[in-house]
């Protein structure tokens, strides 16, 4: 089914922020972390940056394929935001197209190209040097719509309940309370 955007989703351009600020994708209290920051596009898309710190190498002065992968995993995940629907990756496939040196800002486009049932199929790319730049990398991913039990489920009971105790976190799991 081709997929809609949710009309409650943050508008075109507008910065999605943070679902959790210990992620190491987005959050901002993760010291080594991507802070990547994605933005909302048209239809079911968004564009993402992050720029590769030394602390994400792998080989002397380039990016390490798992942070890359990471990049792209966060960036799929944010299409979430865009459906209002809480999914976790159930498949990430990958492909390295150039190396990425540090001190790079990767330029990341994604968007979700079909909806089954709970299954959510996209897919993203990322360039250097801006957006019309060289494809680094590019994935295709399965997200699979889950309840907000599965986090109290199988998460850590004292994270569970820091995050629940954050005002801001708390708005946004209510935020994803009504699916459609």
């Amino acid at each position: 089914m081709k997929p809609v955007r949710h009309p409650d989703a943050p508008a075109p351009g507008e910065l999605l922020g943070a679902h959790y600020e210990q992620c190491f994708g987005c959050g901002g209290e993760q010291p080594h972390g991507l802070h990547l920051q994605a933005r909302a596009g048209e239809g079911v898309s968004l564009t993402a940056e992050f720029t590769v710190q030394p602390a994400h190498q792998g080989a002397p002065g380039l990016a390490h394929g798992g942070v890359l992968a990471t990049a792209l995993d966060e960036t799929l995940g944010s299409l979430n935001w865009l459906l209002r629907t809480i999914a976790v990756t159930g498949r990430l496939e990958t492909d390295f197209t150039r190396p990425v040196p540090v001190g790079t800002t990767l330029h990341l486009q994604a968007e979700v190209t079909a909806v089954a049932g709970r299954k959510i199929y996209s897919t993203a790319t990322g360039r250097i040097g801006g957006p019309e730049g060289p494809v680094a990398v590019r994935a295709d991913a399965l997200f699979i719509e889950v309840k907000v039990d599965h986090f109290i489920d199988h998460g850590r009971t004292e994270e569970i309940r820091a995050a629940m105790d954050d005002p801001d976190q708390a708005r946004r799991a209510r935020a994803f309370e009504v699916n459609p």
